[in-house]
């Protein structure tokens, strides 16, 4: 599994122009699971992100978690993640996982961070979504299971 964490003062994602998801102080996650990916995969990356500590404490020194500052996780799947780009100019999707077993490891993920007492908003799998969001720092974190 592939996400690319974001911290984020305030985050939304809409499909056809009505908010299907929306946050204040937390996290978007865009999240892509490849073919090889499974739940310890999942397991893994979502105990990951919400103790990833990357929120300021007093002494704005970046050392507290998503649980410490009880934000919110917007998820958004994204098999783009694996693009292939090594070759010609149109991407190859080969090692993303196939739409059925990717929606059940999404599905999945997010019931583990539901779990462990965050709030999760989301899109809508496998549809058009405009996700916007304003990061906060910039802080941006790209997290690979594989590696």
């Amino acid at each position: 599994m592939k996400a690319v964490v974001q911290k984020v003062s305030k985050a939304e994602v809409t499909i056809n122009n009505e908010t299907a998801g929306a946050i204040e102080t937390g996290l978007v996650v865009l999240l892509g699971i490849g073919k090889e990916d499974d739940q310890a995969d999942a397991d893994y990356l979502a105990k990951k992100i919400i103790n990833l500590r990357i929120f300021e404490d007093e002494n704005q020194k970046m050392n507290l978690s998503l649980s410490d500052v009880n934000g919110e996780l917007l998820v958004v799947s994204q098999f783009t993640l694996f693009a292939d780009c090594r070759k010609g100019s149109r991407p190859s999707f080969f090692d993303a996982a196939p739409p059925e077993k990717a929606e059940k490891l999404y599905l999945y993920f997010l019931d583990r961070a539901r779990e462990k007492g965050v709030t999760v908003k989301t899109g809508k799998f496998k549809t058009m979504m405009k996700v916007s969001l304003i990061n906060e720092g910039p802080v941006t974190i790209i997290l690979d299971t594989k590696n």
